[in-house]
């Protein structure tokens, strides 16, 4: 049964053009692209390229990557988001859950596979969520999901001068929900999100971005070597100096300052639960 949440709007009133759920909808419809939502696709083509059961869609939003993922694979999707007012593909079921306080309404080890597309940066724990990703996953299931890329060069520009992460800015104190479908609340880089899934007990963390940034790959001609410099004996420091490097963790370390991740605009991370 799905767990029931008030919502931040008004139930009535979406086709109203003056109506914030419609202004929600219309920023819900921009969230997740389709170079987003097609990078999903090939993660999943190529670590699990024979995929087929059941499948949940953690913050399903309109369904668009239901349908995507229906038309390339032999799946039973099924819908979990915080209201049921945004889905746009007929006939979908929708089991309406707080991500930030209760657990997922369906029992251990029932899906093959499982995403979540651009939904970490809206919730207040993530690692929460990996680990209930990790209990409803059968064993040898496929965890996919995605987020902001705060670390390529362009978010990394806008940090030092603004202090906000690109995508990221000030939140609301008072006044207004904080939990819009456009507040990313949770910046989470690559070496957190790979971290708590290790720590939620995945296996096999894979590391992808939908696609390279032309103003982070201006900024690579400029700044890659200095990066790659001082990354480096920053690494010797932290692995020789501190100890906080091992070899559990120094894959995902050096992958900070990878290619993919100083130009890429959006990270997609495939886990496997062993």
């Amino acid at each position: 049964m799905s767990a029931q949440i008030a919502l931040p709007f008004p139930s009535r009133g979406l086709e109203e053009p003056g109506n914030d759920n419609a202004l929600m909808i219309s920023r819900f419809q921009k969230l997740s692209t389709p170079k987003i939502l097609n990078a999903v696709v090939r993660a999943i083509k190529r670590h699990k390229p024979a995929i087929s059961g059941r499948h949940l869609d953690i913050g399903s939003g309109t369904g668009e990557l239901i349908g995507l993922i229906q038309s390339n694979f032999p799946v039973e999707s099924v819908a979990c988001d915080y209201t049921d007012q945004i889905i746009t593909r007929p006939g979908q079921k929708v089991d309406v859950v707080d991500l930030n306080s209760e657990c997922l309404p369906y029992a251990d080890a029932e899906f093959d596979l499982v995403t979540m597309t651009e939904v970490v940066e809206h919730i207040e724990h993530a690692r929460r969520i990996f680990r209930e990703a990790f209990r409803v996953l059968k064993p040898d299931g496929l965890f996919v999901l995605t987020t902001p890329n705060i670390l390529n060069l362009k978010s990394r520009m806008r940090f030092l001068f603004f202090g906000f992460w690109n995508l990221f800015g000030p939140l609301p104190v008072s006044g207004q929900p904080n939990y819009k479908v456009s507040g990313h609340i949770n910046p989470i880089s690559y070496f957190y999100v790979a971290h708590g899934l290790r720590e939620a007990r995945f296996n096999n963390v894979f590391l992808e971005i939908d696609k390279a940034q032309r103003s982070s790959i201006a900024l690579l001609v400029l700044l890659y070597l200095p990066v790659k410099l001082f990354g480096w004996l920053a690494y010797l420091r932290e692995a020789r100096k501190y100890r906080t490097v091992d070899e559990e963790n120094a894959a995902i370390v050096k992958a900070m300052n990878s290619v993919p991740v100083l130009v890429g605009r959006t990270v997609i991370v495939a886990a496997t639960k062993s």
